[in-house]
């Protein structure tokens, strides 16, 4: 029978979503879901179409909890946190970052029931209100961007996924990123920061430049989406260089050429257009004179005179 805890779409009674009575799960591993945005959603469903039992899920948005049950055969919606943790053997906790220690330690635990969270920046330390009673813990990160559900699902599937646990837990998310057909590696908790801090620099930081990049086109004319449609052109060029090229050899440009002329008209015209940009231009450039040295077409000569050029006034 349908468990008392699924709700209906009145709010009263028990449903499953799909209107199924929910299967017998018996000998099965059943999936819960606290939290059914967009990483919430991508692993369930993509684990779902892998032959995980995803067997429910609960969102205090019941539009998008609706949304990831519809999406599940079998998936149940819950009427509270508890009773979703008391229904499943692995709980994936997919909400935001700041509340996912909240949610962890106002629930009651069973071992060996799992307790998994997806962030990148925290570790299992946050889930100690589970392991202090036994329950294992872990946390499985998907090293990728999720800026809309449709893009999730795409790119969780065959990314990189950084796993921090002990076992049983760690051999159960290694299974899921085998079985999402991604590549893992094992950090411990002391460099999950560090880590993080690096997707930042790789992912969101270059969305940042390109908005500085983008704001330099406007400066002689062009609209954002003219700039957009440029400068993505020139993004996906340079990402094939390091996909196909690799460090250093990916790069291009004045630095990696010794083209010291062409670096003294960039800081004079940024100078007269955009003044507040000198600093960070010489501050990326100074970053750059290595990289130009290892791949061995940056002279010792012009290299000492880019950092003369580029140091800060």
């Amino acid at each position: 029978m349908v468990t008392d805890a699924a709700i209906d779409r009145s709010g009263d009674g028990a449903y499953d979503v799909r209107d199924n009575v929910a299967k017998n799960m018996q000998g099965t591993v059943r999936l819960g879901f606290i939290g059914t945005g967009k990483v919430g959603s991508a692993f369930g469903i993509r684990l779902a179409e892998r032959g995980y039992q995803v067997a429910g899920c609960m969102d205090i948005k019941p539009q998008e909890a609706l949304r990831f049950a519809t999406a599940i055969p079998g998936c149940c919606i819950y009427a509270s946190q508890q009773a979703l943790a008391d229904a499943s053997d692995v709980v994936f906790i997919t909400v935001p970052d700041d509340d996912i220690e909240p949610v962890a330690s106002s629930l009651e635990w069973r071992p060996p029931q799992t307790v998994v969270h997806c962030s990148g920046a925290n570790t299992v330390g946050i889930l100690q209100k589970a392991s202090s009673v036994g329950a294992p813990v872990g946390v499985i990160h998907p090293l990728n961007t999720f800026a809309s559900l449709q893009q999730s699902l795409e790119n969780l599937v065959g990314g990189h996924f950084t796993l921090e646990a002990d076992e049983p837990a760690l051999s159960l998310l290694v299974q899921m990123a085998t079985d999402l057909e991604g590549d893992y590696a094992v950090l411990e908790a002391k460099n999950k920061a560090l880590y993080h801090a690096s997707g930042i620099f790789s992912c969101n930081y270059v969305y940042t430049i390109v908005a500085i990049a983008v704001g330099l086109f406007e400066h002689f004319g062009l609209k954002q989406e003219d700039a957009l449609l440029a400068l993505t052109t020139l993004l996906r060029g340079t990402i094939n260089n390091i996909e196909n090229v690799g460090y250093p050899g990916c790069l291009t440009g004045p630095i990696a050429r010794g083209d010291i002329t062409t670096v003294e008209a960039h800081l004079r015209a940024l100078h007269e257009a955009a003044p507040q940009l000198v600093p960070l231009y010489k501050a990326l450039g100074r970053r750059t004179l290595p990289i130009a040295s290892a791949k061995g077409t940056l002279s010792e000569m012009d290299g000492r005179t880019l950092e003369h050029v580029l140091a800060d006034e």
